[in-house]
Order: C-alpha cells, then structure tokens, then sequence
C-alpha cells in the first residue's frame, strides 16, 4: 500500500475541489513520505472540466499570479498560424499551461492561436490560493518547474522530427515520440488511445492532410502501424532516426503492461 493511501477513511471532498496530489502521484512522491499524506490533504486546487471542442482557454478567471492549470485528464492541441502556414504541440495528464501568458503582446510576427480539446479533459486551477499551498512544500515547485521544462523538450524534439524530409518517416517518428507519454505496452505493440485526425496529424507534422493520408496508408502497408484515428498500435521497434533523440524508447515512466 502506498503512502497515499495509507489512511483509513478518506475525507469527501467537495464539488469541483480537487486534491492535486492525489491526482498526480508524481507530483506526490516529490514530498518526504512523513509528510506526504498531509500534503495530499492541504493541496487541494478548484477544478474544471472541458468538453470536446473549441476552448476559449483566454477567457478562464485565473489571475496571472496564479500558476496556471494542470492537466488532470485529457487531450488539448494549442495550434499556431504565421502567414496560413500552422504547427501545433499536443497537451496532456500532468502538463502545466499558462494559455494567456503572451496574448498581451503584440509580436513582430503576427500569429494566430487556438486551442482545441481533443479528448474531454479536467484541469486543476492552480491560482494563487492553491499556489500557496503548495509552496508550503518547496520540493513541489522544482517539479512543476520540470514540468515547464519538460513541455520545451517535447517540443524540441518535434521541431527535430518535422525536418526529415519524407512525411512517412515523420508520422512513423512523432507516434513513438508520443507513446513515450501516452503509450501503453502490450503483447502485440504499443497501443496509442489519442483521437488524432489526419488534419490533427498534418498540422502536427507540417504537411498537408492528403500528405498525411498517404503517409499512413504506407506505414500500414509495411506493417508498422495499424488503427486510424481512436487509437493507433504501433508494431516493431522505433525507427533508426530516433535513436540519437532523447526520451524515446519503451523504459518511458507513462507505460504499463496491459
């Protein structure tokens, strides 16, 4: 049994309050363990739940000195256009988001951002009240910092993977890269539970849909991918080109056997 749950009776929480530790185990294991259970207890944080769709993430009522939110559940894509051109970042269960940090500004490029929940999600609002409570435990601001960190390593890693030339060798890559997160091991692959269109998938590999569409019916082909859409199995080994990318591989912490 695991520190977290090493008390008797639980305390009912109330509606739309959230405890951030005992969503995030990770985050949890940041405290010593003799104070662990009592933190679990003191962090708790409002929440909020999006359905799928467009997500007017600008328009939330957390103040800038809070943290931000959490992901607790789900799916969110943040899509960026310069000049009719788009990329976009895929965000999910433990990133940290701050949507309206830079709307403020206006840049020397000018853009365009959405956001848009793919999979129904649940967020912690980590505003200045529950910021408190967790800077009651110093270890946990170096995690969520790591966190940040964490969501510009991923991105880096994307921006590496839409320079190789053939889209079919991009696709093939950004599905192991996000089974490195999201992936679940079994007898037969690794099996990937994201709903993620051919446009989702053109925008994240910057190419076009009928690209992408082309792409996949390949990788199928050899015999390295199946599904569409729901869920995609991946099959074999990571291709050769991530080899020299940091974090790819089946050791990622988000896996389990089924």
């Amino acid at each position: 049994m695991s520190d977290l749950d090493s008390s008797p009776e639980t305390p009912r929480r109330p509606a739309n309050v959230c405890w951030v530790l005992g969503e995030d185990r990770e985050l949890a294991e940041a405290v010593a363990p003799a104070e662990r259970q009592t933190a679990v207890q003191e962090c708790t944080a409002r929440e909020i739940h999006l359905p799928r769709g467009c997500w007017s993430a600008g328009q939330s009522d957390v103040t800038a000195d809070g943290i931000g939110f959490l992901v607790l559940d789900g799916l969110l894509m943040r899509r960026i256009g310069i000049g009719g051109l788009y990329g976009a970042e895929l965000l999910g269960r433990g990133d940290i988001l701050r949507p309206w940090q830079g709307e403020d500004v206006q840049p020397s490029l000018p853009s365009v951002s959405a956001w848009t929940v793919l999979q129904p999600a649940r967020l912690a609002v980590l505003d200045p009240r529950a910021s408190r409570r967790l800077a009651r435990y110093p270890p946990l601001t170096a995690r969520l910092v790591a966190r940040a960190l964490e969501r510009s390593r991923n991105l880096a890693i994307n921006m590496t993977i839409v320079h190789h030339y053939r889209v079919e060798t991009r696709l093939h890559m950004l599905f192991w890269h996000l089974a490195d997160r999201w992936g679940r091991v079994r007898t037969d692959g690794v099996a990937l539970p994201l709903r993620l269109t051919h446009s989702i998938l053109a925008d994240l590999v910057c190419a076009r849909r009928s690209t992408v569409t082309g792409a996949l019916s390949e990788l199928k082909a050899r015999g390295v991918l199946q599904g569409d859409s729901g869920e995609w199995l991946l099959i074999g080994e990571p291709p050769s080109e991530l080899l020299g990318l940091d974090r790819v591989g089946v050791g990622a912490r988000s896996r389990a056997i089924d």
